[in-house]
């Protein structure tokens, strides 16, 4: 591309929107140069965040414009319908977590880009989040000795104004909130642990927001038109989504291909909003208390009869930007395979085990609660991916 900035195109100005502030940076490398939106309200909102950019309702205008690389925001159940189509067109395509809501879609993401040669890129921010790169750090200098346990639990302090008054509380839209919240956690649970998730179960219920009876259309609002901490207790939120059919708590139970037992607790009703990881290991543990700047995480590395302080701890490091800095890594990291290539943080293969773990998970909860097998992708394509998804579809 020589000196020139990289052409950015966005597809969906919505809830992750913000992340083209950290692609828009004309002379310094990058410009986003046109957005789609099929809603009035996304093109607007586009139109006056970033002037200098084209802004149409059309995906084939976007695709035709001589981009060279593409950020897909839309809602989690239409990344599928434009990836597909931007990966057989030849632009390296960044997709926004969780890849799809089924996995024949985001199965099929990946075999566009497999067949196309395009390069793809899954936009779990997760893996550059501070907390979770340093509870991985310690893990891989053999801390706590051999991963044998990794405990999740994600207290959705928020829930109520993020997942239940919007396109998020309708299944039809994301499968379940133990997918299309839980896809962050399960991606750093397999990548914590070092293996994915071959066996999972679960139970789940819309135990509160259910019996919420105000509620209303929100379909022309945003998020932040309606969000307040004072908006509590959860039994008294108002103006709840019309139709809501997704749990508000659901429990995951994951048996791992090497080995590894792992757990995820998500609950949207909670006071506080914040993660906990536990990983254990044959020689101690790790946890975190608190996932911001300046909180800390936990390491045990001796015996003791009862509860013990952390033999060690470390501060959980700062980062500018969105979740701790991860959201610009993520893209500089994108924005750099686009351009050259070479090894990333993220995965496409993980993106996808995450993505079917949860969609099982969630099979699993709304019948019987009985165990899943996750169907496992062919070798040729976890070969293509884990190469680090050569130009061109190697030779069988």
């Amino acid at each position: 591309m020589g000196s020139e900035d990289l052409k950015i195109g966005v597809v969906g100005f919505g809830l992750r929107a913000g992340l083209w502030r950290h692609a828009h940076k004309p002379g310094q490398g990058s410009e986003v140069t046109i957005v789609c939106d099929t809603s009035e309200r996304g093109r607007a909102d586009a139109a006056a965040r970033i002037p200098t950019a084209r802004v149409t309702g059309e995906l084939q205008e976007l695709i035709d414009s001589g981009i060279d690389a593409v950020l897909v925001l839309t809602p989690d159940n239409q990344h599928a319908a434009v990836a597909v189509r931007t990966l057989k067109a030849g632009i390296p395509t960044f997709c926004e977590k969780p890849l799809d809501i089924t996995i024949e879609a985001a199965d099929s993401i990946l075999q566009a880009a497999y067949e196309s040669g395009t390069r793809l890129y899954v936009g779990h921010n997760m893996r550059h989040m501070p907390v979770v790169v340093q509870m991985r750090e310690l893990i891989e200098q053999g801390r706590i000795g051999e991963v044998k346990a990794v405990w999740c639990r994600h207290f959705v302090g928020h829930g109520g104004d993020y997942y239940f008054k919007d396109w998020h509380s309708e299944r039809k839209n994301v499968t379940s909130l133990l997918l299309q919240k839980g896809a962050h956690d399960i991606d750093v649970i397999h990548w914590l642990a070092g293996g994915y998730a071959r066996r999972v179960s679960a139970v789940g219920e819309l135990a509160v927001y259910g019996k919420v009876t105000d509620r209303s259309d929100n379909s022309t609002k945003r998020m932040g038109e309606w969000f307040s901490l004072e908006n509590w207790p959860p039994t008294e939120q108002h103006g709840l989504a019309e139709r809501i059919d997704v749990e508000d708590i659901s429990m995951m139970n994951m048996v791992l291909d090497n080995g590894v037992l792992a757990s995820y607790q998500q609950c949207h009703f909670t006071p506080d909003y914040w993660r906990n990881y536990t990983v254990i290991g044959t020689k101690g543990r790790i946890e975190n208390f608190g996932d911001g700047s300046g909180e800390r995480i936990g390491l045990w590395t001796k015996r003791t009869p009862g509860y013990a302080e952390p033999d060690e701890t470390f501060t959980i490091q700062d980062g500018e930007g969105g979740h701790g800095g991860a959201d610009p890594r993520l893209i500089a990291e994108f924005l750099r395979f686009a351009s050259d290539g070479g090894p990333t943080q993220t995965s496409p293969v993980a993106a996808r085990q995450a993505v079917a773990a949860g969609v099982l998970a969630a099979e699993s909860l709304r019948s019987d609660g009985g165990a899943r097998e996750v169907p496992a992708l062919p070798a040729g394509l976890v070969a293509y991916f884990e190469s680090g998804q050569p130009a061109s579809v190697p030779s069988s």
